[in-house]
């Protein structure tokens, strides 16, 4: 009788272990969702959601374009190296073309041999540049310090969607709401916001011939947002479902198991 109940209470963890590494699984790959004065961000269909959710390379590749000619005026990455880029799971340039960005930064490096600060080409060690030397200085030009963008995907609720639906929330007032300050975003807390509309149809050249819509930026920037805040995505998922694999298989061995041992004993 004890090894039957021992064997049952490995078994029934084992099988509610498998359970919650599965809920985990599907958890972590759902963006969360909230809504701010009764406005719920826009449900995407995202590829890196789910289970098995992977990037767009593509998708990723063009977001870096539009955070480079559009968002990188006013907000940093600071978090985020030009060697990233080249790294499994995200854009995936290669070294050469990661040596070619990189190279189009100017910075400030030292001291010398002389004890004197110089300045040098970005190297793909080197993170994204700030636009602004301080908070300070973003403050002193913009109003306010803009946020840094590496984060943002998860530090806001609701997520990927959340951040798409207010960079294609910028629409008139609608009447009888006074702006007082800035613009008026269908999807901003408020509605009020103080950055203005950064993203316009045909803005940013796509190479690949994806129409540069406002839609289609945004939906860029915000999957290569969404990859600098979770560069480890897909080796999450993928390792998670191994474990989920696992497990099952462990309690089915031990179930099997147990009907062995409990059959023998009689």
């Amino acid at each position: 009788m004890k090894v039957k109940t021992t064997m049952k209470t490995i078994s029934r963890a084992l099988s509610l272990a498998a359970v919650a590494a599965l809920g985990a699984v599907l958890l972590a790959g759902t963006p969360a969702r909230a809504a701010d004065d009764g406005v719920a961000p826009i449900d995407v269909k995202w590829s890196f959601e789910g289970v098995f959710g992977t990037y767009d390379r593509d998708a990723l590749r063009r977001g870096y374009k539009v955070y480079k000619e559009v968002c990188s005026v006013c907000h940093s990455m600071e978090y985020v190296s030009f060697r990233n880029l080249a790294q499994p799971g995200g854009p995936e340039f290669t070294e050469g073309q990661v040596k070619t960005l990189a190279a189009e930064i100017t910075v400030m490096d030292g001291p010398n041999s002389d004890g004197e600060m110089y300045e040098r080409p970005g190297e793909p060690k080197d993170r994204f540049p700030s636009p602004y030397p301080n908070a300070e200085a973003a403050a002193a030009a913009l109003g306010a310090a803009a946020p840094d963008l590496s984060l943002l995907t998860k530090a806001r609720a609701g997520g990927a969607d959340y951040v798409y639906s207010v960079l294609v929330g910028y629409e008139d007032a609608p009447e009888g709401f006074e702006v007082t300050a800035g613009s008026y975003n269908k999807y901003f807390p408020g509605h009020m916001i103080a950055m203005p509309k950064p993203l316009s149809d045909g803005q940013v050249e796509y190479e690949d011939g994806t129409p540069n819509t406002v839609e289609q930026m945004a939906k860029d920037v915000t999957h290569f947002m969404m990859w600098t805040a979770e560069p480890k995505l897909e080796q999450r998922h993928k390792l998670g479902f191994q474990v989920l694999i696992y497990l099952i298989a462990l309690t089915g061995i031990l179930y099997f198991a147990m009907r062995k041992v409990w059959a023998d004993a009689h």
